[in-house]
């Protein structure tokens, strides 16, 4: 008996050692998300009792002519501790009456050297050019026992709060152990493949997943603009909107989510 069982654990250490051994993890290599933006309900909030005899007609008309959900790609390349988040294509605005809110709009490329927690990212507000210079984003997660698959690769959900408010809802993969995720968003165990604003109508989610090696110092960070940090472009936008605190807001949660 004493045989057997001595047996049996031996036989169950080498398979476990074996399955360690076999586990694989992405540490370099190239993501591309799809953004998707709910327009209709983007425009349905900002209609109310003062203005729905004009908005809503224009609404039904929007409603018409294009599609519920405007789509935009990225890409998101690792490796070394570095990620550099880039939109793929123009952003191209509709044309109607409704003007695509800046929440709707790709135009931020995101460097972030994770093991010296700083960012810089490149990022056209209104007619001018910033290159932001900060720490990463600071993000309050908690984990919860949710899973799913996000491009073949399983997921845990995590809960956050962002801007003090924001809701985020993310899916993070520990098989690819890079703190990483889309735009500025990060700070999980694993890399974010799937996340979602959903009080913001936004989400993003990983389409396709490359395992690469890539060169070393390629994943550079973004030149050009006029150079900030996070407090000094806040104050820039809180200076055009100082008579709108409302609309302040709005726009600091489109620039900086």
């Amino acid at each position: 008996m004493r045989k057997l069982m001595l047996t049996l654990s031996v036989l169950s250490i080498i398979t476990i050692s074996s399955f360690a051994q076999n586990v694989r993890f992405t540490r370099s290599g190239l993501i591309e998300y799809q953004k998707k933006v709910n327009m209709y309900a983007i425009i349905q909030r900002g209609i109310n009792k003062e203005n729905e005899t004009l908005l809503k007609p224009a609404f039904e008309t929007y409603k018409e002519q294009h599609p519920q959900f405007k789509e935009l790609k990225s890409t998101l390349t690792f490796a070394d501790g570095k990620t550099l988040f880039t939109p793929v294509g123009v952003n191209t605005s509709i044309t109607s009456y409704f003007n695509d809110p800046q929440i709707a709009m790709q135009n931020n490329i995101v460097y972030s050297d994770l093991n010296n927690k700083k960012l810089i990212s490149k990022r056209k507000v209104f007619d001018e050019t910033y290159l932001l210079k900060d720490s990463l984003k600071n993000i309050k997660w908690k984990f919860t026992d949710e899973v799913r698959d996000v491009a073949g690769y399983p997921c845990r959900r995590a809960n956050g709060l962002t801007l003090d408010s924001v809701y985020v809802v993310a899916f993070y993969t520990d098989k690819i152990p890079v703190s990483g995720g889309p735009e500025l968003f990060g700070g999980l165990p694993g890399m974010i493949l799937q996340l979602a604003l959903p009080h913001e109508n936004v989400s993003w989610i990983a389409t396709k997943i490359e395992e690469v090696e890539l060169p070393a110092n390629s994943i550079l960070p973004p030149t050009g603009g006029s150079i900030v940090n996070l407090n000094e472009l806040i104050d820039k936008l809180k200076s055009v909107y100082k008579d709108n605190t409302k609309n302040a807001f709005e726009y600091l949660k489109a620039f900086f989510l």
